[in-house]
């Protein structure tokens, strides 16, 4: 008996190959040469994800409406932290450690965080109290003093570099590369250089040799990977997607944190 193919079918098949022809856009083959090492993959120790007394409490996750806040606080509670997402002003100025996440456009979360009425209380909690403070992806380039994303616009000014479109195609950066380590910092303990991270951007502080630089990643030429000036933490990758070195990383941040308490 003959097979029949519906045309739900023929239209997942045709979604399907579309999909395939578009990787081409995102740099798939580049991203297959990019050597995975051994000391990515290498377990880590963590404590329990449900930890009874976690290393660090009273650390917020500020919601500003773009951000993937539900898989970075499953990835901090599996390093033992205790993360709440809020954007609550009176819970992010008085928090122990704080998050910035983010994903979207650097004027829209500068615009966010304005009409949501929390810029003054982050800069409260960083600036005057001193609280460590991590940012990722979008978080990490609104810590900038500046981005050229669709206009010009001013950041929060705590980490001397500026955001511009990368020197690439095809764009955006999307999957696994190596970050480059550029000086010695704490930040980074337990990670081997050549790790590579997940990343998914267009738009980065590119590499100037800067005194907040960290380490470095290329693509298309080099830009900021990590970055760190005093109790400012940032990664332009997602460390919540980066299986066990992205475990690595923030278990070293809430480390830090959870020594330095206000």
């Amino acid at each position: 008996m003959a097979s029949e193919t519906s045309p739900g079918m023929m239209e997942a098949a045709g979604h399907f190959a579309r999909r395939i022809d578009q990787a081409s856009w995102f740099g798939t083959d580049a991203l297959a040469q990019i050597e995975l090492r051994k000391s990515t993959w290498t377990p880590i120790e963590l404590p329990p994800v449900e930890a009874d007394r976690p290393r660090l409490e009273r650390c917020v996750i500020v919601d500003y409406e773009l951000g993937n806040v539900l898989s970075i606080a499953t990835a901090l509670r599996r390093v033992g932290v205790r993360a709440t997402i809020s954007r609550d002003p009176d819970a992010i100025a008085g928090a122990h450690a704080l998050v910035l996440p983010g994903v979207g456009a650097f004027a829209k979360a500068m615009d966010n965080l304005r009409r949501l009425r929390l810029e003054a209380p982050l800069r409260r909690a960083v600036e005057e109290r001193r609280v460590p403070v991590l940012g990722i992806c979008l978080g990490m380039q609104i810590m900038a003093r500046s981005s050229d994303e669709h206009g010009h616009h001013a950041g929060l000014g705590w980490l001397e570099m500026d955001v511009a479109r990368l020197r690439a195609t095809p764009l955006p950066h999307v999957g696994w590369n190596q970050i480059v380590p550029v000086r010695d910092d704490g930040f980074a303990e337990g990670i081997s250089p050549g790790t590579s991270f997940y990343f998914d951007h267009g738009y980065a502080a590119l590499s100037t040799g800067g005194p907040s630089e960290v380490a470095t990643c290329e693509y298309g030429g080099r830009f900021v990977a990590v970055a760190r000036s005093a109790n400012i933490f940032a990664t332009q990758f997602h460390p919540e997607k980066s299986q066990n070195a992205g475990q690595r990383l923030l278990a070293n941040f809430a480390g830090w944190a959870a020594d330095r308490r206000p």
